[in-house]
């Protein structure tokens, strides 16, 4: 086996060991996000929009350097949803509670013209 087959399945293994913690840390900060993302002003719309495009991404593009706007903190809980979304198990939405319901909203929200559609 190459180095750089044995390096390639090192980083899987040690992603798969470290998966729960991941996983934990990325549903925390998504349900601090989710408010956030309903609120109608600037951060919300970022916050709103990054989550969407999770969900979706061909119906939702995301700018990334919108995250440039927000606080650290709220700039860090989506690095903490997007490292968790690298390889999801389920979809976003389903890890919140009415998560269908929630990003319905957010669909309202911040891309009405697909809401309409």
């Amino acid at each position: 086996m190459t180095n750089s087959m044995q390096t390639a399945m090192a980083q899987a293994i040690a992603y798969q060991r470290q998966r729960p913690a991941i996983e934990q840390a990325g549903t925390y900060a998504l349900n601090r996000l989710v408010p956030y993302a309903l609120m109608k002003n600037c951060r919300g719309g970022v916050i709103g929009r990054f989550l969407l495009s999770l969900y979706n991404g061909d119906d939702f593009p995301f700018a990334l350097t919108d995250l440039r706007s927000l606080d650290l903190d709220l700039f860090q809980d989506c690095m903490h949803v997007l490292v968790m979304d690298y390889d999801p198990t389920v979809e976003v939405h389903e890890r919140v509670q009415d998560g269908s319901q929630l990003w319905q909203r957010m669909i309202e929200l911040w891309a009405p013209e697909v809401a309409e559609a």
